[in-house]
This record gives structure tokens, sequence and C-alpha cells, in this order.
């Protein structure tokens, strides 16, 4: 017999896809034409753990109103677009190179977990860890 057909296992009875030499439950060889011997079981060796980082780009950042400085959460997409208070309905254009544009924080979602999170401008550019999952990443505006 040339390869596994597939089907139940002959030693357990367990179903197991055709073209495997081993059953995965009871390790039996399911392949008559090899020997015991002749199928070499390569060694275990563990990958090696890298210390890596996730770099994320806001979707939005916290800013403050320039008519009644209450803390606003505006989307990226409102860049240069003029946009509303929801305090005091003030209109104004969302520019960031602005002098009185004033930027609180930035938020995201974590591109290990996809939780969202709420960064400060202090952790801009540096490498910090998610609050949810303890994934490294770092902020880049």
């Amino acid at each position: 017999m040339p390869e596994w057909p597939g089907g139940p296992c002959p030693a357990c009875g367990e179903d197991t896809p055709a073209r495997v030499v081993h059953c995965r439950n009871c390790r039996t060889l399911l392949n008559t034409d090899l020997e015991e011997d002749s199928v070499e079981i390569p060694q275990f060796i563990p990958m090696q753990e890298l210390d890596c980082k996730a770099e994320m780009s806001p979707r939005g950042m916290y800013l403050f109103c320039p008519h009644c400085q209450q803390e606003l959460r505006i989307n990226n997409k409102y860049i240069g677009e003029t946009v509303s208070c929801k305090h005091c309905e003030g209109n104004f254009v969302v520019d960031l190179a602005s002098p009185k544009t004033v930027l609180n924080g930035y938020y995201g979602d974590c591109p290990h977990c996809s939780k969202e999170l709420r960064i400060g401008m202090k952790y801009t550019n540096i490498e910090v860890a998610c609050k949810f999952c303890s994934g490294k990443l770092k902020l880049i505006p």
C-alpha cells in the first residue's frame, strides 16, 4: 500500500485523514510499506522569542476646543475640515499646525489585541506596552 487512504485507524478507530504516516491519536504506523525505524522524527527545537514591537498609527486625537477649552475627540478624517464643538457649538478648523490647536492625546486600536487605547502626548514615538495585552507598540502620529 503506497500511502494511507484515510479512514479509521486500525488500532484505535480514530478517524485519520489521508496521506499521514502515523495516527494522531495512538501514533500507530499507518503505511505498511514503511518500517518503524525508516520514519525519522525530527528533533524538537523551540523557536527563539523575539522582543518585537508594532508601530501604531492613531485613528484620531483628543484636542481642546479653542472657544470653550473643553476636550473633544476628533477622528483623523476631519483634519483640515470645519467642525462644531459639541459643548459650545463653536465652529473651528482642525488644523494641527495652528498655534491655537492644543492636542491632549491620541486614540487608536492596539495592533496586538485590537482594543482601543488612549495614548497621552508624552508617549508619542516611545515604545510602550498595551494596558490590556501587554503587547509592545510605538505610536507614530
